[in-house]
C-alpha cells in the first residue's frame, strides 16, 4: 500500500529523548517498531511477524520421550 496522507505532528522531550505521538490513523500495530535514518529521513516501520521457521527455531527442545504410536494401514472410504 501507497500511502501519501501527510499530517503535521508536534515533537516533545520524554526524559533526555525526542519524541513524537503518532496519531491514531497512522498507529503501527503491535507494541514494538523499528527506526531507521535514510539521509534526512527517519522511517519507523512495524516489526514484522517472524515466521514459522523462526518461531520453532525459538522453541526449546523437548527432553521427554513420545509415546509409541501404532501405525495402522488406511481405510479407504466410498466417494460415491
Amino acid at each position: 500500500m501507497n500511502d501519501t496522507r501527510i499530517r503535521h505532528v508536534r515533537l516533545f522531550r520524554n526524559g533526555r529523548n525526542q519524541a513524537v505521538r503518532i496519531p491514531v490513523d497512522f498507529e503501527l500495530p503491535g507494541d514494538e517498531a523499528i527506526l531507521r535514518r535514510e539521509g534526512d529521513l527517519l522511517i519507523l516501520e512495524p516489526v514484522r511477524k517472524r515466521g514459522l521457521v523462526a518461531l520453532l527455531d525459538s522453541w526449546e527442545p523437548i527432553d521427554e520421550a513420545l509415546p509409541e504410536i501404532e501405525d495402522q494401514p488406511t481405510v479407504p472410504e466410498d466417494i460415491f
